[in-house]
């Protein structure tokens, strides 16, 4: 006789009734952890390895706060899916579920890329055409100051100005929006991705380039990267020495890519020319940050580049809850972002259905 599958729900958003009836129609029982879990002010892993007992499956937005760690995973022999409504798995413990025959999946949608790509250039051209300079000009009663002048971002045929140079660091799904985004503005766009098949980067017209030629030659770099051991603090002193002193470094991808400090000291200095930046190493940035000190030079969102009015992480909610139903039902699902534990999966797990019929 089947046991009844167990879903903790450890951080809550947008799940739909039909969504939530579904599982429990094919006998789950779902389990939804405490909304303090995933905001910043204590860590709860004590509370939530206790949710996680005897669990079949994990689902929800991002919990940094009280991340799924070893211990969590190892509160239940049965878990075979952690399932994230979002991009980042960066608060999940990737290699403990690998070594335990675990499938980590997210839920790369359009909503949440394609907005974070469209954010990306929203900030890019804020920081070039000085909106924010020339918006407080007015607001003080100045007028075309001569200091506050825009960067032309495009090429010109008419002069032969080739425009600026855009480096794209990583070209998975956010960074391939932007450049086909860009595509009209005719500007030079390069790319650094180890991982990436060379013909993505002829698909999306980028010239690909090591990871130093990407830094000495970009005016803008864009960080769009998931936060590993590899990336975490790929942008730090000895990397900013060699920018241009007139580039501006965009990341909205995850905080620990860029060593905050350093970063900040550079433009402090007048190493680089300014930042424009989404995700930060600790959220909320705290109060006495030297990011919060750089004027105009810094331009700052809460971690919000995917938010819209329409929608938000809707999709993502869906697609997670068809990952989570696809792995009890023994099946892989889509998404996986540790491959390397399907061998072990398949073992475990692989055609053995905890569903109702």
């Amino acid at each position: 006789m089947k046991h009844m599958a167990k879903v903790l729900i450890f951080a809550t958003r947008e799940e739909t009734a039909d969504q939530l009836n579904k599982l429990k129609t094919a006998g789950c029982r779902i389990v939804t952890g405490e909304k303090r879990w995933q905001f910043p002010g204590g860590k709860f892993e004590n509370d939530l390895v206790e949710a996680a007992r005897e669990t079949d499956a994990l689902m929800g937005t991002s919990i940094r706060e009280t991340p799924i760690t070893a211990r969590v995973m190892q509160a239940s022999n049965r878990l075979r899916i952690i399932s994230k409504y979002t991009v980042g798995f960066d608060d999940i413990d990737i290699e403990a579920a690998t070594s335990l025959g675990i499938l980590v999946c997210n839920a790369p949608t359009e909503a949440n890329c394609f907005g974070v790509a469209e954010s990306t250039i929203a900030m890019m051209l804020a920081m070039l055409k000085k909106l924010r300079e020339r918006d407080a000009d007015i607001r003080a009663g100045r007028w075309r100051e001569p200091n506050v002048l825009a960067t032309y971002v495009g090429s010109r045929a008419s002069d032969g100005y080739p425009g600026i140079t855009l480096g794209l660091v990583g070209l998975g799904r956010v960074a391939s929006r932007v450049a086909d985004l860009l595509a009209p503005w005719k500007i030079r766009i390069i790319g650094y991705d180890p991982y990436v098949d060379p013909t993505k980067f002829l698909l999306h017209r980028v010239e690909r380039v090591d990871y130093e030629s990407l830094l000495r030659q970009a005016d803008v770099v864009s960080f769009h990267v998931a936060l590993t051991k590899e990336t975490h603090y790929m942008l730090r002193e000895e990397q900013i020495e060699l920018m241009k002193h007139s580039a501006i470094v965009i990341n909205t991808s995850r905080g620990k890519v860029i060593q905050e400090l350093a970063l900040a000291n550079a433009i402090s200095n007048g190493r680089i020319a300014g930042v424009a930046i989404d995700a930060f190493e600790q959220e909320p940035l705290a109060n006495d940050s030297l990011l919060r000190k750089l004027g105009n030079r810094v331009l700052m969102t809460p971690h919000a580049a995917a938010a819209t009015e329409r929608d938000e992480l809707r999709p993502g909610v869906d697609m997670s809850f068809h990952i989570v139903w696809a792995a009890l039902d023994g099946k892989l699902p889509d998404n996986i972002c540790n491959p390397e534990a399907i061998p072990l999966w398949k073992k475990r797990f692989g055609n053995v259905s905890l569903l109702a019929s």
